[in-house]
């Protein structure tokens, strides 16, 4: 069964991408801003489209990446980038957008080939290939629409008035983390978030540190 649409959801990714080839937004070198791998250098392959649109009056908060545009690359393209962008990181986050959208298994066999450490920040709504070395779900929709089951990490975007989790996915670790408004965490968001980790130690805070440092 597949997860339920909503008012203003997005289709899934254009069915004219020719076959070994992936819609991109960016790609990028940075450093992961959020969640346990917090302050480490990887390489972010963002993927265009997504079939969730996050808005306020629901989740709480607002998306707030642009991935609606993009171009195709195939494989051979995305790992000359990346060897140019940085040729001694060999550690990839696919994000998105939804990057389960359009990650397949031959696209995780070439970057492994490669030596790369291959992470992945997904909202969990479809089931990912195998191979991925650490994976994040990021829920952003009722918990029985998920199809991802398993993650080292599940962290939920929580504001101010919102209530702890019940999550299906079995993770190692979970984490909440403050909505922001722009490059700015309201104090109520983030208050919220250290009350239910207090309240509930089995979770951990986790905050987009990234726009603190002012970094992509």
């Amino acid at each position: 069964m597949k997860p339920e649409a909503r008012p203003g959801d997005l289709k899934l990714v254009d069915s004219t991408r020719a076959l070994g080839t992936y819609r991109i937004n960016e790609v990028f070198y940075s450093l992961q801003g959020e969640g346990m791998r917090a302050g480490t250098a990887n390489i972010f392959i963002r993927f265009s489209d997504c079939n969730l649109r996050c808005k306020k009056e629901r989740e709480g908060f607002d998306c707030d990446t642009e991935f609606v545009s993009g171009e195709l690359w195939d494989v051979q393209r995305l790992l000359s980038y990346c060897e140019s962008l940085s040729p001694s990181c060999r550690s990839v986050i696919f994000t998105g957008g939804e990057p389960a959208l359009q990650l397949d298994e031959e696209l995780i066999r070439r970057f492994k080939l490669a030596g790369y450490f291959l992470a992945v920040e997904t909202n969990g709504t479809k089931e990912l290939p195998a191979g991925l070395d650490w994976i994040c779900v990021s829920p952003k929709t009722a918990e029985h629409c998920l199809r991802q089951k398993t993650a080292h990490e599940v962290k939920y975007v929580r504001a101010a008035g919102m209530g702890i989790p019940k999550p299906q996915v079995q993770a190692d670790y979970y984490l909440l983390s403050p909505a922001f408004e722009g490059d700015f965490v309201p104090k109520e968001n983030l208050d919220c978030c250290i009350q239910l980790v207090k309240e509930n130690p089995k979770w951990r805070l986790s905050v987009q540190q990234h726009k603190i440092w002012c970094v992509r």
